[in-house]
């Protein structure tokens, strides 16, 4: 199990990352083009089946222990005035995960995921990113280990999800310090802010970026990110060092996975984005990604609610590749089924 003191072991981790099975993505593939079904007719499941396999390193795999981490953090950016709500919801928004009564709960049951709740630091905040780095290098990398090790060794299929009032102005001040463009570009409405909410927000991004300039990507993950998004890039990188397959949530989410594609370009191809939410710039920041979503609900809750929901689209796509007969085996001639 890597243990993290600094960027440099993190770096090193992210360039040191295991490749894609080439031979179980080849057997994958050649067991695709024998199933009882006319070529292509099952789409995106058929790439989405042998993606997985590639992974997982098997011509035909399971899906059996999904496993859904849902880290929570408190952002001192909400001193600014930036969130319909107070920071006080995060930690009861951890309590009612912990009884199972959120939105994510009922999506990890339906689809048979272990759930877990993990709480950084809930009594201490962030730092205000308007007045300094939101976290030291040292706080970063801790969060950044909570992460990788909240990831199960026994689990197949990962999504990460988060709590955090104040975390799409850290997501969307993420996003401009990597990608380029002002506050108002990015910022949205997040859990419901009105117009004027939505341009004090792009404000104080913009206070933020001016305070934070010229940072590497880890660097902008501890500047302007949270705990909570630090966690997430963790357990997305801890996955992929034991070639776990990602599914991605909402744009806070996704501006955790851009830190490490920053680091390394092909540092998410373990990842599928899980949808689009309805933030307005969560599809600009996966075009960014080159990740295509699977699902567009215009949802908006985070949590990982709609990566979870797509697990059950990973789970029909390894299904169907594992499970259907071949032509040989179903006694079909080949070409006949259709």
């Amino acid at each position: 199990m890597a243990q993290f003191q600094d960027f440099t072991g993190i770096r090193a981790a992210i360039d040191a990352f295991p490749n894609i099975d080439r031979a179980s993505v080849e057997a994958a593939q050649a067991r695709n083009a024998m199933l009882t079904k006319p070529p292509a007719a099952l789409g995106r499941l058929e790439e989405l089946a042998i993606w997985y396999a590639g992974w997982r390193g098997a011509e035909r795999p399971r899906i059996t222990a999904p496993q859904v981490v849902v880290f929570a953090g408190n952002h001192g950016v909400t001193a600014q005035g930036i969130s319909a709500f107070p920071a006080e919801v995060t930690v009861q928004m951890v309590a009612n995960f912990q009884a199972g009564g959120a939105a994510i709960n009922q999506l990890a049951k339906t689809f048979g995921a272990k759930m877990d709740v993990v709480a950084l630091d809930l009594d201490r905040p962030t730092a205000d990113f308007t007045q300094g780095p939101a976290m030291s290098m040292a706080q970063c990398v801790a969060a950044f280990q909570v992460g990788w090790d909240a990831v199960d060794a026994q689990t197949d299929l990962l999504v990460t999800g988060e709590m955090g009032i104040g975390n799409t102005t850290s997501a969307a001040a993420i996003a401009a310090a990597l990608f380029g463009g002002d506050g108002a570009s990015w910022a949205g409405r997040g859990t419901g802010l009105d117009d004027r909410g939505v341009a004090l927000k792009a404000a104080v991004i913009d206070r933020g970026l001016a305070q934070n300039p010229d940072l590497d990507p880890l660097q902008v993950l501890a500047a302007l990110g949270g705990r909570e998004v630090a966690a997430m890039a963790g357990a997305i990188a801890g996955a992929r060092a034991r070639r776990i397959p990602v599914i991605l949530d909402g744009f806070i989410c996704t501006a955790a996975a851009a830190c490490l594609s920053a680091v390394n370009p092909h540092a998410l191809d373990h990842v599928v984005a899980g949808h689009v939410s309805a933030e307005q710039a969560h599809a600009r920041l996966l075009r960014h990604l080159d990740k295509e979503p699977l699902l567009a609900l215009n949802m908006r809750l985070g949590e990982g609610s709609g990566a979870a929901l797509a697990i059950g689209i990973l789970q029909g796509a390894v299904a169907c590749h594992s499970g259907m007969a071949t032509f040989a085996e179903a006694g079909v001639a080949d070409g006949a089924a259709g």
